[in-house]
C-alpha cells in the first residue's frame, strides 16, 4: 500500500475510532456500495440464529453448566 494512502488510512480510523483493519473494510465496502451498518448486521445474525434454533428444536446449552464442567476437568 503506498505509504501516503496508509498514513490517511490511520488518520479516519483515529477519527472514527477503529482500528486500522476496521477503517480498511468500512472504506472498501463505502466503496463497493456494500453495507457496513453494524447494528444491522448483527440483527440480521441474531434473527438466522433465533431462526436457526427453532428450526433444530434444541436449546442452547447452559454456558454456567458447561463452565462447570470444564474446571471440574
Amino acid at each position: 500500500m503506498p505509504e501516503h494512502l496508509y498514513r490517511l488510512l490511520v488518520r479516519q480510523a483515529e477519527k472514527e475510532r477503529r482500528s486500522i483493519a476496521q477503517q480498511a473494510i468500512a472504506v472498501l465496502a463505502k466503496g463497493l456500495d456494500a453495507e457496513v451498518d453494524p447494528k444491522t448486521r448483527r440483527r440480521e445474525a441474531l434473527r438466522k440464529a433465533a431462526t436457526f434454533n427453532r428450526k433444530v428444536g434444541q436449546r442452547l446449552s447452559d454456558p454456567v453448566r458447561l463452565i462447570r464442567e470444564d474446571r471440574d476437568r
